[in-house]
């Protein structure tokens, strides 16, 4: 099984993989596929509860998501993405609902999206025994403020967001996300930390990338630029499904070969 550890010595030697997933049945995929860290992202929202932001997503819809991703795998990290509110509010609160994660819903450590906010409950919450994924750049929780445009385009919010990065690898966070950045950004901050940093449209010199597995997989009706579709699936449900409907319209399913028929209860009418 991987480990926070095993995550955090990558830095430097190895590409790290990561994935979001909020079900067994796409958990069990990624985790065989080899994966190292599944993320229940927030992006549910977006991707399998149907809301066009994250804001929505509650501290319920996570745990129950995590719990069902956490059943299905066997090898990778899981961490649960902690939604809009639920943390940074209080500290007690913060801390209540980031460790349901853990002894609720099978998570192996949780992910902030971060700021000068989350520094002091980082810092906390590793003093407890929660491992913390920190997540610094494109915020979407943060979407009402700066939309979902890239983050760090100048030098004072790119020094912003380098001197967060050593904030939170100093309070204890084993990794952190960087998220929409430019690429001579992120690069200057993964050689900046000792801990790893995982790009998500942040270029290629970060210590791992991940994806919202539907865009990975080509389910999404639309993926943002620095995305890259692997497959259709989209495509080939839609063909099964018809081919389904098809065959269901023509009576050609069920076939004999789908039923099973009792002797003795041929004479009940």
């Amino acid at each position: 099984m991987t480990t926070v550890r095993d995550v955090r010595e990558k830095a430097g030697t190895e590409p790290i993989t990561m994935l979001t997933a909020y079900d067994a049945t796409t958990a069990a995929v990624v985790d065989e596929a080899g994966i190292d860290v599944v993320l229940v992202g927030d992006s549910m929202g977006n991707t399998a509860l149907g809301y066009d932001t994250t804001l929505p997503v509650t501290v319920e819809d996570v745990a129950s998501r995590t719990a069902a991703v956490g059943r299905a795998t066997t090898d990778a990290l899981v961490v649960a993405d902690m939604p809009f509110l639920s943390v940074g509010v209080d500290e007690a609160s913060s801390i209540e609902h980031c460790g349901r994660m853990l002894k609720e819903a099978n998570a192996d450590a949780v992910k902030l999206e971060s700021g000068p906010h989350t520094v002091e409950l980082t810092e906390r919450l590793v003093e407890l025994g929660i491992p913390v994924m920190a997540h610094l750049g494109l915020t979407p929780q943060r979407m009402k403020e700066t939309g979902y445009g890239r983050q760090g385009t100048n030098r004072d919010e790119a020094h912003g967001i380098l001197d967060l990065a050593r904030q939170h690898e100093q309070a204890g966070a084993f990794s952190l996300v960087l998220e929409h950045v430019p690429a001579n950004l992120a690069k200057q901050v993964t050689q900046a930390l000792s801990i790893p940093t995982i790009g998500i449209g942040a270029g290629a010199e970060c210590d791992g990338q991940v994806l919202v597995v539907d865009d990975v997989l080509g389910l999404s009706d639309r993926s943002p630029p620095f995305a890259r579709q692997f497959g259709n699936v989209r495509e080939e449900m839609t063909s099964a499904v018809e081919a389904y409907r098809d065959a269901v319209e023509s009576g050609e399913f069920p076939a004999d070969e789908h039923e099973h028929v009792q002797d003795e209860l041929e004479d009940l009418y």
